[in-house]
């Protein structure tokens, strides 16, 4: 068995970056060990192939976990140390809707700088984890054989993108080695409806900016009418806060209908909207599409639920639909200052094999390499 300083179970953006800091700052031996052909395949693929790196405003709240991990993850390589790190490497981020730092080209050009600076690591692709034990040594179990190592970084990731070869091996190893877990379930995914809002499946392909409330976080971006149910950006994002129960959504954020009260167009061209939308909407209310100034107080009453439409949908579209998973190794198992179990000396978990989840627009990839970079610094020690 051919040992090892440090094994990384898992190629991703997460590991990736680990691997490349302990290249960068030491002369310790290291593997990554991943299970596809190739290593970052949902990096690559992530952002129609143009990876959302991070986002404009960035901090704790925008992030479903332990906030004192986040925040000393955040602190040990912000935003701005991000930014720096891929500019000094040639990529120059370009800014989409004023808040998501994207590759100007493609993804494969993060790629590319983290398996330069990984440069000297042994890649060992496409061999399945199987397990792991803690002996005198890590023992990791492969398809292909066994290796040990004094330090073990789970990098599996989550179960979404399983088509990329996702799996739920990170919580298998942790719960194997005594470890609380959250099981993984979908996040940043659409929702499906109740009877009561079935009216929205015949506006698929309509889209407009909106606003959700949803556990005490209030969400802007473009909603999206789907077959199955609502989607969109907003959506997505909510859908990380929402477990049961209601969401409230804005359908016109900061409109004043104050300013159509008495006016003596019809309320499908009054209201700033998709004609398609509003009539049906009007129609799951029960108001007449009639001039605004002609609408009983009642009727009024009811338009204005435009402003605050609460609503309890029914479900997710499911872990092959959803852009990333709540769930994975409890925080309270690991010491928020370095990523490592606190019951297994020597054993570190990162990125979304970690019960830490952000919104959608850049904070899951700023998760995965703030976290694998406050572990290779505990690990550097």
């Amino acid at each position: 068995m051919k040992h090892y300083d440090v094994i990384i179970l898992g190629g991703g953006a997460s590991g990736l970056m680990c691997a490349a800091q302990l290249r960068q700052h030491s002369s310790l031996s290291i593997a990554i060990i991943e299970g596809n052909s190739r290593p970052a395949l949902k990096l690559k693929a992530s952002g129609g192939g143009k990876c959302n790196l991070t986002n404009v405003e960035v901090d704790p709240t925008h992030f479903l976990g332990d906030e004192t991990l986040v925040s000393n993850a955040l602190s040990s390589f912000s935003q701005k140390a991000l930014l720096e790190y891929f500019k000094a490497g040639g990529l120059r981020p370009v800014i989409r809707k004023e808040r998501y730092y994207f590759c100007p080209k493609s993804s494969d050009e993060v790629i590319s700088i983290l398996m330069g600076k990984a440069s000297g690591c042994d890649l060992l692709t496409g061999y399945k984890i199987l397990s792991l034990e803690s002996q005198k040594v890590f023992v990791v179990t492969t398809d292909k054989g066994k290796f040990t190592a004094d330090k073990i970084v789970v990098a599996t990731g989550g179960a979404s993108y399983k088509e990329l070869g996702a799996s739920d091996i990170g919580l298998k190893i942790a719960q194997n080695l005594g470890l609380k877990t959250v099981p993984f379930s979908p996040a940043l995914v659409g929702l499906t409806l109740q009877p009561r809002e079935f009216w929205m499946k015949e506006l698929s392909g309509i889209s407009f900016p909106a606003r959700i409330l949803v556990a005490g976080k209030i969400l802007d971006e473009d909603l999206l009418f789907a077959h199955k149910g609502i989607s969109g950006l907003v959506v997505l994002s909510a859908s990380l806060y929402w477990f049961k129960g209601d969401i409230v959504i804005d359908f016109l954020p900061d409109f004043d209908l104050n300013t159509i009260r008495n006016a003596k167009k019809i309320l499908s061209t009054a209201i700033p909207l998709p004609k398609r939308f509003i009539k049906a909407f009007l129609e799951a209310i029960g108001v007449e599409d009639k001039p605004c100034s002609r609408l009983s107080a009642q009727e009024w009453e009811n338009v204005v639920r435009i402003r605050n439409y609460a609503m309890a949908p029914s479900g997710t579209f499911g872990l092959s639909k959803a852009e990333a998973c709540r769930g994975g190794v409890a925080c309270d198992e690991l010491n928020p200052e370095t990523m490592e179990s606190t019951k297994i000396k020597g054993l570190y978990f990162i990125g979304e094999t970690v019960d830490v989840t952000g919104e959608l627009g850049g904070y899951n990839f700023q998760w995965a390499f703030s976290s694998a970079v406050m572990c290779s610094n505990a690990i550097r020690v």
